[in-house]
């Protein structure tokens, strides 16, 4: 027994436990600091926005250009001097994309059309080093395909819940792998993924999209923690948009039933597209749109 206690009281046990509880104290102020610092930030920026950083020269990439949201991002990039890469499995769809953003850039921004399945990761792949050839590397990507339309868990198909998963999960990790590693040995890029609110909180009777939005913004999260440690990620950032599904697409918001529909509405493509863009230039790691919704979610969970 008297050996025992001896061990526990030596001066080097004492001194491990000493480093031990300055350590924690050190991490406790550390983290009080820093959640300070953060919420004064995010206090000041409802204020006083960032400015918005110029995408001029940029090469943006755009999943997902075919239709809806991802043609206008096409456009609208194309407006602000960017050079568009448009990403579609319908060919007919991403060239019009290429031609119309083309057109309304004013000769400002070049845009050029690709087919691709992007869940298919040889075909990725292979795609990402013709544009590396053809126009040169990617500095903005962002990942926006339409996801097959939502049904109940019961009553989706082995091959929808599969092709779901496909296109919202798999397919941000063969583009990732195709285009992160540019970025970072460049020391510069932007990635930006959209999900809908679904992956703010649980959705009833829409299982395989939520499990989907929960899976991408968990990807987000640990990709944010990644660059921010890896030291050679430089100047790569990565903003998470939230949108309603039914804000955008007016066909899924028949199958959702709001409580106060008039309050919620909807917004047109171009007017979501906008909002994306404003994330992006203004650096934010995770927004939504309608912005409050961002707050409501996380007071929901």
């Amino acid at each position: 027994m008297f050996s025992i206690l001896q061990l526990t009281w030596s001066p080097a046990v004492m001194l491990l436990q000493v480093y031990s509880f300055l350590v924690l104290i050190y991490d406790t102020f550390c983290l009080a600091f820093m959640v300070i610092k953060a919420s004064t930030e995010s206090f000041y920026h409802v204020f006083f926005p960032p400015r918005q950083k110029s995408v001029a020269g940029e090469i943006v990439l755009i999943a997902g250009a075919g239709r809806g949201v991802g043609r206008e991002l096409a456009i609208q990039f194309s407006m602000l001097g960017a050079t568009v890469i448009c990403w579609d499995i319908q060919s007919d769809n991403n060239e019009e994309t290429a031609m119309i953003a083309d057109l309304l850039g004013y000769g400002v921004g070049k845009a050029y059309a690709y087919t691709c399945d992007v869940t298919n990761r040889d075909q990725v792949i292979k795609v990402a080093d013709r544009i590396v050839k053809e126009v040169g590397s990617a500095t903005v990507v962002i990942n926006c395909c339409n996801l097959p339309s939502p049904r109940v868990l019961t009553e989706s198909p082995a091959p929808d819940v599969c092709k779901t998963l496909d296109v919202g999960v798999m397919s941000h990790f063969w583009i990732l792998q195709a285009f992160l590693p540019s970025m970072q040995r460049r020391r510069h890029g932007h990635i930006v993924m959209l999900t809908s609110v679904a992956g703010l909180t649980g959705i009833n009777n829409l299982v395989p999209l939520s499990t989907v939005q929960f899976a991408v913004q968990g990807l987000a999260e640990s990709l944010i923690e990644e660059l921010r440690n890896y030291k050679t990620s430089g100047d790569v950032k990565l903003t998470l948009v939230h949108i309603y599904p039914f804000i955008v697409d007016k066909e899924m918001s028949t199958s959702i039933q709001l409580r106060i529909p008039s309050y919620f509405g909807t917004i047109e493509p171009a007017a979501a597209a906008r909002e994306i863009i404003r994330a992006m230039r203004q650096d934010y790691m995770e927004v939504s749109i309608p912005r409050y919704l961002l707050y409501v979610g996380r007071v929901v969970r």
